[in-house]
């Protein structure tokens, strides 16, 4: 069950890091990004993307707890 959690976790990680990098493709090349795009509201696919960046953030985390609680 162990061997389970953490493959699937894997997975979650790949597939987050790759949305991440998705998102950056758009931005600008300073440091932290543009400063126009600091502001400005997402829509349409990028929305879409960024809902799910939360959500897998959110299944990351909770793999990570359950994963560390089985541990002990």
């Amino acid at each position: 069950m162990d061997s389970l959690l953490i493959g699937f976790q894997i997975i979650v990680s790949l597939t987050l890091i790759a949305v991440v990098l998705l998102q950056v493709k758009g931005q600008g090349t300073a440091l932290f990004g543009s400063a126009e795009s600091s502001y400005r509201t997402r829509r349409g696919f990028e929305r879409l993307l960024f809902q799910f960046t939360i959500g897998l953030i959110v299944v990351f985390i909770g793999l990570s707890i359950v994963i560390a609680s089985n541990r002990f």
